[in-house]
This record gives C-alpha cells, sequence and structure tokens, in this order.
C-alpha cells in the first residue's frame, strides 16, 4: 500500500474523546447528554467514511505524532486491517448509542453520565488501536481501553459489580504488564524499533540473525498478554464480566474489548512476525492447536450455562478464538476467513447480547429455562435472535457462513483435517447451545403471566430505541452475508493482494 502522510487521520480516534468532554460539560442534562451522544457516533462513523475511498484505493494514510526515543514513537496508520476493525466499531457505535439510551432511561440506571463519558472514551480508544502504526501506540490505546472499560464493568456497584470489575482489571492488567511489556522490550532489542510492516504480511520486521528462542517467547508472552482476546485459560474475566449492563455487554464486549484483542493478535502475527517466520517456526500450528482447544471448550461450557447471558459471554470466546485460528492457519482462504469474522462475528453477537437487553428490561427474564413462549410477546427481538444465532452457527445465506466457509478453505489449504474437524464440531455444539434458546423462546411453555402491559408513550419510545438497533444488526449479518466484497477488498489490500 502507498502511504500518505496526513494529520486527519487523528481526527477518527480524536471525535469520540471530544464527545466524551462534551457529555462531561453537558452533566445531568439528559436530552443533551444523549443528543452529543448520538452526534458523536454519527460523526466517528462520517470521518471514517471519508477515509474508506483512499484505503480502498491502496492509500495507507499515516501521521507521527512525536518521538519518544529513538525507534519509539507515536504513530498513526490506517491500512486494510485497521479499516476492517474501525469501520465495524464506528459503524456499531451508532446503533449502540440509540441502544443505549433505551435501555439506561427504561431501567432508570444510575450513573449514565459516567456512563457515556466511558463508553465514548473506550471507542476512541479501540479507534486509535485501529489506527495505530506500531506496537508502542497500540499498547497505549490498548492500556486506554481496560482503564475506561472498568468503570463500565462495575457500573452496578454492587458485590456482583465489584467482584467482576476486580477480576476483570486483574487480569487484563496482569497480563499486559507481566507479559506484553516484556515483549515489546524484545521485539525492540532485537528490531530496533517497534514500527508494524504494513507492505506486506510475509516478511514482518525482524532481522535475519534475530534469536529464535527470544522470538518464540516474545510470540507467546503476546499471544496471552493480549488476554482481551480471551484464549483459554485467560478467559474467565470474560464471563465475570457480564455482570456490566447489557450494553456494555454488547458493544464493548462483542466489539470493541474483545476485538480489540483479536485484532491486536493478528496484527502482530501479520505486521511483526509476518507469516514466512511463523511457519519456520512452526508457532502458526503452535497457536492453531491452543486456540482450537479453547473453541471447542468454550462451547461445551457454553451449553451448561443456565444465564443467556453468560451462555453468550461463553460463546464469544469460542468465536473469538475463530479469527486467531483462521489467521494462524498461514493459508489464503484461512487468513480472510479470520479476518472476515471480525465484522461477521460482531454484528451478530451484538444482535444477541441486544435481544438479551431487550428481554431482560421488558420481562425481567435472563434464565433461558424462563423464556418459554417469549416469542409471542416479543416477535421482532426472537426473529433477529434468530438470525444471529444462524450467523452464529454458520448457515447460509448469514455472515457466519461466509467465515467458516473460508476457514473450512483454509484448513484444507493447509493440508490439517483436525482443524476441520474442530470447525465442524464446534459449529454443531453452536447449534446445539442457540437451538436450546431458539426452541425454548419458540415452542416452550409460556410462564403463567399476564401479557405484555400497556405502557405510556415514553416507555413505548424507549423500547423502539432497543429494538430497531437490533432489527438493523440483523439485517447487516444478512447483507453482510450477501455482500462482502468491501471486506474481502480491505483483506485483499493488508495481504497484498
Amino acid at each position: 500500500m502507498e502511504s500518505l502522510q496526513s494529520a486527519h487521520i487523528l481526527f477518527l480516534p480524536a471525535i469520540p474523546f471530544m464527545t466524551a468532554m462534551a457529555v462531561i460539560v453537558a452533566g445531568k442534562n439528559t436530552p443533551v447528554r444523549d443528543g452529543l451522544t448520538v452526534i458523536g457516533a454519527f460523526a466517528t462513523f462520517c470521518a471514517f467514511l471519508y477515509f474508506l475511498p483512499g484505503i480502498l484505493s491502496g492509500t495507507c494514510v499515516s501521521c507521527d505524532l512525536f518521538t519518544l526515543y529513538p525507534g519509539i514513537h507515536v504513530r498513526f496508520c490506517l491500512d486494510g486491517l485497521g479499516a476492517l476493525f474501525a469501520g465495524t466499531a464506528s459503524l456499531l457505535w451508532v446503533l449502540a448509542s440509540f441502544y443505549c439510551i433505551g435501555y439506561m432511561r427504561s431501567l432508570n440506571e444510575h450513573a449514565q453520565s459516567r456512563f457515556y463519558v466511558c463508553y465514548a472514551v473506550s471507542v476512541g480508544a479501540a479507534l486509535g488501536a485501529a489506527c495505530s502504526g506500531n506496537f508502542f501506540t497500540l499498547f497505549l490505546f490498548y492500556e486506554v481501553i481496560t482503564i475506561f472499560t472498568y468503570p463500565l464493568v462495575m457500573h452496578h456497584q454492587d458485590r456482583e459489580g465489584y467482584a467482576g470489575g476486580r477480576k476483570y482489571i486483574v487480569y487484563l492488567m496482569f497480563a499486559s504488564e507481566a507479559l506484553l511489556l516484556p515483549a515489546i522490550a524484545i521485539i525492540y532489542t532485537q528490531c530496533g524499533t517497534l514500527d508494524f510492516n504494513h507492505q506486506d504480511i510475509v516478511t514482518g520486521v525482524f532481522p535475519p540473525g534475530a534469536g529464535k528462542f527470544l522470538i518464540m517467547a516474545s510470540y507467546l508472552m503476546c499471544l496471552f498478554g493480549f488476554a482481551k482476546a480471551a484464549v483459554m485459560p485467560l478467559h474467565s474475566w470474560l464471563p465475570a464480566a457480564m455482570v456490566a449492563p447489557t450494553p456494555v455487554s454488547a458493544l464493548l464486549h462483542a466489539v470493541v474489548v474483545v476485538k480489540v484483542g483479536v485484532f491486536s493478535m493478528c496484527r502482530v502475527m501479520l505486521s511483526v512476525y509476518g507469516t514466512d517466520l511463523l511457519k519456520q517456526l512452526n508457532l502458526g500450528l503452535v497457536t492453531a492447536y491452543i486456540v482450537s482447544f479453547t473453541i471447542l471448550a468454550a462451547s461445551i461450557i457454553a451449553m451448561t450455562k443456565n444465564d443467556l447471558k453468560a451462555r453468550l459471554a461463553y460463546s464469544t470466546v469460542s468465536q473469538l478464538s475463530y479469527i486467531l485460528l483462521g489467521v494462524s492457519l498461514l493459508s489464503k482462504s484461512g487468513i480472510i476467513g479470520g479476518l472476515i469474522h471480525i465484522p461477521n462475528h460482531a454484528v451478530a453477537k451484538i444482535t444477541l447480547f441486544f435481544c438479551a437487553g431487550v428481554v431482560y428490561s421488558m420481562t425481567g427474564k435472563k434464565y433461558i429455562r424462563d423464556m418459554g413462549g417469549l416469542f409471542r410477546r416479543l416477535p421482532w427481538t426472537w426473529a433477529a435472535f434468530g438470525v444471529a444465532a444462524l450467523s452464529m452457527i454458520g448457515v447460509p445465506p448469514v455472515s457466519g457462513f461466509l467465515s467458516k466457509w473460508y476457514l473450512a478453505l483454509g484448513t484444507l489449504e493447509s493440508g490439517n483435517f483436525f482443524f476441520l474437524a474442530v470447525i465442524l464440531i464446534s459449529s454443531l455444539l453452536n447449534a446445539v447451545y442457540f437451538g436450546e434458546i431458539v426452541l425454548q423462546a419458540f415452542y416452550g411453555k409460556a410462564p403463567a403471566v399476564p401479557g405484555v402491559e400497556c405502557v405510556r408513550a415514553e416507555k413505548r419510545f424507549l423500547q423502539r430505541c432497543m429494538i430497531v438497533p437490533l432489527l438493523i444488526t440483523a439485517l447487516l449479518s444478512v447483507v453482510f452475508g450477501l455482500y462482502p466484497d468491501i471486506f474481502l477488498k480491505l483483506i485483499h489490500l493488508q495481504a497484498g493482494g
């Protein structure tokens, strides 16, 4: 990709930070605060659309902000992989901003201003990670996400909230400080720089004389240091964080937090180590076996969970490893399947969490066994849930099928049929634990409670603020499955064709 120096790239992560400051100024003025959140989300997505034509034409937009030490500087660069993640996060923030208004106000949640401030900063940090031009900049924004999502996880400020938040911050900060920082130091001493190789995914940045042991050690530190990717055994923070309000689970645990983990690992694999080095040292194969265990184990655990959000959380743990599995196969189709699962999983999983939030806010139910017959009370919500579940399973024409199709082709190209079996078995497990939820809601015995009560006009407005976004995200799951061209173009640009 050709590189174009432009300070305009700073606007993409800066707009959410400016939105957070505007929300602070608005204070408890609810209409102004909510309006600023929506405007900030729209402005962020428009900023991304401004850069998209240039990225699709093969131009990499970059900007060097300042240098801390020779080879260590704050650098921004938006290429195909970054655009894939940034576009997903900015688009879904628009829909999530409306959903947040409906959810937070309908349940009269406390500390809503703090919620929106931390929400916006977290999105801005995710976009900063997407635009990072080197490992140092990526690490800075990665840590900002951890710090500002902690108040969101413990939002309810009860015993469960504090316990979940404590586990969240301890896992993620420990992994960063104990594993990522040493890995960054090793890479710097071996390469003399922390810049990413945005030109191709084959050569990486390590010189020929770099020590093999140090390369392998730093790689494994990165794999587990990016604990937001939820690779077992550093995964239990994610189910614990489900004590957060559903909008947090939806955007931050289906898009921003977990996606920045797998995005960061994919970036390091492709732009630091390169496919040649990973293949030469068998690091791709080792990664594939580790994440395969995560895929199967998390799917089995998900089947045992009766709490809807807990089941969705373990489903996320499993689905995230599909992305890493595809890239670690080091085959053309495998890399495509892994990277395209970033947007495909995001729109499906955010739909599922949105639906869980609607069910809880309108019926008070969070356990699957209590959701019998709810389709008759919430038909649109459960129809959207069914579409998103089909995507998770991998049924055509929903977008999840495209991910698993390319992943299956990638296993065949790599010549390892064990990983093909992993994909097929995990898809069957997906069908079992999602099928139980759908069958319970569509055909289960309805509880002996009255139908949906009449609500005030304001309440109906807030319900629409929640239902309309989940219908749009469910529709996007179908659209992305039928028209994946723009994602494939971004991935091919990253992979050098």
